[in-house]
């Protein structure tokens, strides 16, 4: 059997843990996200999906439980393997697309590979190649203040595949968006996303949108149900 490529086993959080404020997010979540497979988030606001987004893209840690990234466990990395393995092997999409106003749009999506060590040109050819695949080749130039909302979002969408991940983290990918707009956003991703073969874990509310996935999972009591 092929290794996942997210297993979350038994995680567990707590903020202001042992204080009278103490809230408990997360009370042994378990997951896995096989390869090449699609798996839909559903919780409302507040449930903690970001929470467990975050510690399944080690940009935060669990209180107990694993993190296994392609059969690594994290808590055995060091910071610096936990770093790369961050930057190399995930991508992360917000709901709010987070680029840097001062850039293009292909110069948001080269600069992941150039912090990875990408030469320029190699940056650039992947990049407009990643903006094309979107229906943005014509677009490349121009800085995010020049680009619609679903422009913007689809930019992030390229710049979270940069460096070519083995799994996508969505928060909300479209959640800023109208439903026209929305549905077009997230065939779009989808599209790029199949075409790649990469894993993923979209956290939604929009069970329109999470039907659309390979396999739905529902945050109830801290923990993750099949829906």
């Amino acid at each position: 059997m092929n290794e996942p490529v997210l297993r979350l086993s038994g995680i567990r959080k707590a903020y202001n843990p042992g204080k009278p404020n103490e809230v408990v997010v997360l009370r042994g979540a378990d997951l896995e996200v096989a390869r090449g497979e699609v798996v839909a988030l559903v919780a409302p606001s507040g449930a903690g999906k970001s929470t467990l987004l975050h510690i399944a893209g080690l940009l935060d840690t669990p209180d107990a439980g694993e993190v296994a990234i392609a059969g690594e466990v994290m808590s055995r990395q060091s910071d610096r393997r936990r770093t790369i393995i961050r930057r190399q092997e995930v991508g992360f999409v917000y709901q709010f697309h987070h680029l840097l106003p001062e850039f293009t749009a292909i110069e948001n999506v080269s600069l992941p590979q150039r912090a990875d060590g990408a030469a320029r040109a190699e940056a650039t050819a992947r990049a407009q190649g990643l903006l094309e695949s979107v229906g943005l080749g014509d677009r490349a130039s121009h800085r995010p203040a020049a680009l619609s909302g679903g422009e913007q979002q689809r930019v992030a969408f390229c710049r979270a595949m940069a460096n070519r991940p083995k799994l996508l983290l969505a928060d909300e990918p479209t959640g800023n968006l109208d439903p026209a707009t929305s549905d077009t956003v997230f065939g779009a991703l989808m599209a790029l996303v199949r075409e790649t073969g990469l894993s993923a874990l979209i956290a939604t509310h929009n069970l329109d949108l999470a039907a659309r996935m390979d396999r739905r999972v529902e945050m109830r009591d801290g923990g993750l149900v099949p829906l």
